[in-house]
């Protein structure tokens, strides 16, 4: 790692916000200084952070001088907001909103995928959506051997997607119904304790969510690979933490499971989690808090002899989100690529 640097997390009460303060100090990042930033809601909240108590504060145009790099996880309407100022500030903003995902000019990184994207940021580098990370993770290390041609998957999200007060919520949920009264809907549109529903996000023309959507378009421009066939099914499911995805690979040419297994095995990010004699594999319970995207029952798909299936978990709050984003700060360290060679980008 190079110098310590100025750090500041915006969004730093949310729960991807409060993981993120946590990955800083686990991880030892080095830091000059620290600034929590929120919401005037949020505003003097209290966060411990290396045995101190540090003070939220309300963002404000000011918040970013002397800052170098920003840490955002506030949403997308917020990312856009402070984008232009966090910029010209000579700050860094590595956004953990779908804000800029798709824009050509911002970089799309999952570090163990394309770090090399992240030297040709303008100031601005996109985290992709949870969903898309944790697959990307799971499939990349195959595609890499053997192109994939068609993707198809099934996921299943728990609360933590939907942030902080989803999460309390399907509890309050679980708690009325065991009692024996009807549960309520705030945060998400329909109760979701003892229930499951398609994803909530806005349903797009073609009839697919924007969730699956994110999945589809944001897996080919990580990938290289805009012509990659890729179809999604959405799913919220009464879990608190960690999603849940079940994929399946088409190839040109049969992909031995064997191999993949090996492949797996070896892969940065990922933990194999197989034992088919106790019918065993990787469960959103085990994933919670874990680093790793755990992946398992790896088999040949009986109905195309080019195809494998496979299943992952992983924590949306950690690797799906902050963890990304950390690795992604630690890349910008690591390669001396913090610093901007050009004008920063104005969107």
């Amino acid at each position: 790692m190079s110098q310590p640097i100025n750090v500041a997390i915006l969004g730093a009460t949310g729960a991807v916000g409060t993981e993120l303060l946590e990955l800083l100090d686990s991880r030892n990042f080095p830091l000059a200084g620290l600034k929590l930033l929120a919401s005037p809601r949020s505003a003097g909240s209290i966060l411990t952070f290396k045995g101190e108590k540090l003070k939220v504060e309300t963002v404000e145009a000011s918040s970013f001088k002397g800052v170098d790099l920003v840490l955002a996880s506030a949403g997308g309407s917020t990312s856009k907001a402070w984008a232009n100022t966090i910029t010209q500030a000579g700050a860094v903003m590595i956004d953990n909103s779908s804000a800029f995902r798709m824009n050509p000019d911002v970089p799309l990184v999952v570090p163990e995928i394309n770090p090399e994207a992240t030297a040709h940021h303008r100031g601005i580098i996109a985290n992709p959506n949870c969903t898309t990370i944790l697959m990307g993770l799971a499939i990349y290390p195959l595609h890499q051997v053997q192109s994939i041609k068609r993707v198809v998957v099934a996921t299943y999200q728990s609360a933590s997607g939907a942030g902080a007060r989803a999460m309390e919520e399907v509890k309050i949920q679980s708690q009325a119904i065991l009692k024996g009264e009807n549960p309520q809907a705030e945060v998400l549109p329909y109760p979701l304790a003892f229930n499951l529903f398609p994803h909530n996000s806005p349903l797009t023309d073609r009839g697919y969510c924007e969730e699956e959507m994110k999945m589809v378009n944001e897996t080919r421009k990580i990938f290289n690979a805009p012509t990659l066939g890729i179809t999604a099914t959405c799913v919220r499911v009464p879990v608190l933490r960690a999603h849940s995805e079940a994929v399946n690979l088409e190839f040109d040419a049969p992909f031995p499971v064997e191999k993949a297994r090996a492949i797996l095995a070896q892969a940065p990010g990922i933990k194999l989690v197989e034992d088919w004699q106790k019918n065993y594999f990787p469960m959103p319970i085990d994933a919670s808090g874990k680093d790793e995207v755990l992946v398992g029952r790896i088999r040949q798909d009986i109905s195309h002899h080019c195809g494998l299936e496979l299943w992952l978990c992983g924590d949306q709050i950690r690797k799906g989100a902050a963890l990304n984003a950390i690795q992604i700060a630690e890349l910008l360290m690591e390669k001396n690529w913090l610093k901007l060679t050009g004008s920063p980008l104005t969107v």
